[in-house]
């Protein structure tokens, strides 16, 4: 991390998972328990359904709610989507974009690019995803992957907005599989990502961009992850589900930085 130069995030992804009702226990039991220094921003994407009873719950808190995913056009005959107007109208702040579960269902690249711009334009904060198969790490081009998703992920972005985007380091082979990468492994790619973004966007803007690593890191690996100099934060899976362990990982973000 380094706080000097731009944002910590600590963001939970809880997915497909607890309902409206599990959603307000969640909170309450979460604000008994948050920290109360501000050494990171903090953010919750929850199920649609489960939008408006997370709002509530954090409207005294400095927690911001987001989605897990929204729709590129604004509105129309698209049954079962959302639009970032809506999201943001619900009381959102942050969306995920292009998460591998998403891609696994046939998300493009170039609807992870319309889906970013929109949140932008919407005033949304999109955290957009990347990351690399197993097949493909061994077959070394993990650098090329990543580059080649991030380059069509931020087409068309202009530099007064990329300051907007957080992007999400999510190895695929190690997301729900127990496997983490190393921290070295981890750095290695986030530094990776922030050179990328340099050539695209210019030294300033990518010192200020937040990246997050978010391939199964809990409560017992997150302070070593998030101790490397170009990690900014973590997109939390299964352990954000989980007031204490979720709150661990936001007091292993409150460390000295480089």
């Amino acid at each position: 991390m380094n706080r000097k130069y731009r944002k910590t995030l600590i963001a939970g992804n809880w997915k497909m998972n607890k309902t409206p009702s599990e959603t307000k226990a969640f909170m309450t039991e979460l604000k008994a328990i948050l920290p109360r220094g501000r050494w990171c921003d903090i953010a919750l994407c929850v199920p649609s359904v489960c939008i408006p009873a997370a709002v509530r719950a954090t409207r005294d808190t400095r927690v911001g709610i987001g989605a897990e995913n929204c729709n590129a056009n604004a509105s129309g005959a698209y049954t079962g989507e959302i639009s970032t107007s809506m999201l943001v109208d619900a009381g959102c702040k942050y969306v995920i974009i292009g998460h591998s579960e998403r891609r696994e269902m046939g998300e493009t690249d170039a609807e992870v690019n319309a889906k970013t711009l929109a949140a932008l334009n919407a005033g949304l904060i999109p955290i957009v995803c990347c990351g690399e198969t197993l097949e493909q790490r061994e077959s070394g081009i993990t650098e090329e992957w990543i580059t080649m998703q991030i380059k069509l992920a931020l087409a068309g972005i202009s530099e007064d907005k990329i300051r907007k985007v957080v992007i999400a380091y999510e190895p695929i082979w190690a997301i729900g599989t127990g496997k983490t990468a190393t921290p070295e492994q981890a750095e290695e790619v986030c530094q990776h990502i922030r050179t990328v973004v340099r050539k695209l966007f210019g030294s300033k803007n990518a010192r200020a961009t937040t990246i997050l690593y978010g391939g199964s890191m809990n409560d017992k690996n997150a302070y070593e992850l998030l101790a490397q100099p170009d990690i900014d934060g973590g997109l939390i899976g299964g352990a954000s589900l989980v007031p204490e362990k979720f709150v661990k990982i936001i007091e292993d973000a409150n460390q000295p930085t480089t």
